[in-house]
């Protein structure tokens, strides 16, 4: 459905009945509102963030490639002389260490070890001081800028909430990196960042379709524009490629098995429950972070006892944080981290957190329906 306008934010969800209230999540509906209407799209609500409504232009795997509009990412800003110092001591990855035209995963985690976001992040210097910018799932970008300030005390840096500032597009597909070369020279390689007048290209891992029985890997990039240039680049953009809804960038995201955080999940996970570290997203040599003896114990010492994993279901996607169990009433034995509807196959694809021997042991369903567990696109250790 298309969302209202009203002046407030987004309301937060209900709090959970077993723990604390949950943080204020949200987000300016209006000036996302604003962005819709200037691309043509509409703006429908999900669990996982806001995405873009619009039709799908034909059959899957779609090799002319495509572009997205990609609703629910928000972006921080920590600039200044200290940033890649605190922000070091506060993720999960090395971020001093992070070099220019390079982007890593990272996480942000309470003193026990839960995430509270998830990161994809690049440097974005200025001849003034360093500045390292983290996109992440749109609703707590307001809350994470909030309690990521409550550290900088008298570090040399500001933290800033971007979100309203700049627009975000994905691209996938051969014809895609044809057209962002012809834009910005080249289309940058996964983990390359490419920085060009007021737009930035990220190479995103490409994502094989073979859970989906096409035998086919999707090239993808994530694009940033500022929000008053993103109507002309969507225009340039649909002039090349087919355009497709915020749905299919999800599901291509389902695809790639890289956890994100949302609002259902906030600080359910410990890291190498949706498996960062597999991704690249915690660094177990670095100093000292939030969380990070919890983070340490938990790969190296024992066996790890809980895993995300792959599969599908029929019917419409579970949201994150719908419980995953056992078939006949059992306790949960996990819970949903992101979910998407599968235009090929039908039905959904889902990530979802469970504890590894009951995965084995099978079989395991979401809301009495059974899920069928899918290849990861990277292995799992023994």
């Amino acid at each position: 459905m298309t969302l209202p306008r009203p002046d407030a934010a987004s309301p937060a969800p209900a709090p959970t009945p077993s723990g604390p209230p949950l943080p204020a999540f949200g987000f300016d509906r209006e000036p996302l509102q604003a962005l819709a209407d200037a691309l043509g799209v509409s703006l429908i609500d999900d669990p996982a963030g806001p995405l873009a409504a619009h039709p799908l232009p034909g059959p899957a795997p779609w090799p002319q490639g495509l572009v997205v509009p990609v609703f629910d990412l928000g972006l921080l800003r920590a600039s200044g002389p200290e940033a890649l110092r605190f922000l070091h001591s506060q993720l999960t990855n090395d971020i001093e260490k992070l070099a220019p035209g390079s982007a890593q995963w990272s996480g942000y985690c309470t003193a026990k070890g839960r995430l509270q976001a998830s990161f994809l992040g690049w440097r974005a210097d200025t001849p003034e001081a360093p500045a390292v910018e983290l996109a992440l799932t749109l609703p707590l970008a307001p809350v994470l800028r909030k309690r990521l300030s409550m550290f900088v005390l008298r570090a040399k840096l500001k933290i800033t909430d971007e979100s309203n500032d700049r627009a975000f597009f994905g691209l996938t597909g051969e014809a895609a990196g044809r057209w962002l070369a012809s834009r910005i020279g080249k289309a940058p390689t996964e983990g390359e960042v490419l920085l060009s007048a007021d737009l930035t290209a990220i190479g995103l891992p490409a994502v094989s379709l073979e859970p989906c029985g096409l035998n086919v890997a999707l090239p993808r990039w994530l694009l940033s524009c500022p929000r008053d240039q993103a109507a002309a680049l969507w225009t340039a953009a649909c002039e090349a490629l087919p355009a497709g809804p915020g749905a299919i960038w999800r599901w291509l995201e389902v695809l790639s098995a890289v956890p994100r955080v949302v609002p259902g999940t906030w600080e359910h996970f410990v890291p190498q429950m949706v498996n960062l570290e597999l991704v690249g997203g915690v660094n177990f040599k670095k100093g000292c972070y939030p969380g990070q003896e919890v983070v340490a114990r938990s790969q190296y010492l024992g066996k790890l006892k809980r895993r995300m994993h792959l599969g599908r279901v029929s019917g419409e996607p579970p949201a994150p944080g719908t419980d995953v169990s056992a078939p006949g009433g059992h306790e949960p034995c996990g819970e949903v981290v992101l979910a998407a509807a599968d235009p090929v196959l039908g039905g959904a694809l889902l990530l979802f957190e469970s504890q590894t021997a009951a995965v084995q042991a099978g079989p395991i369903e979401v809301g009495g329906r059974p899920i069928t567990l899918l290849p990861l696109p990277y292995s799992l250790p023994a």
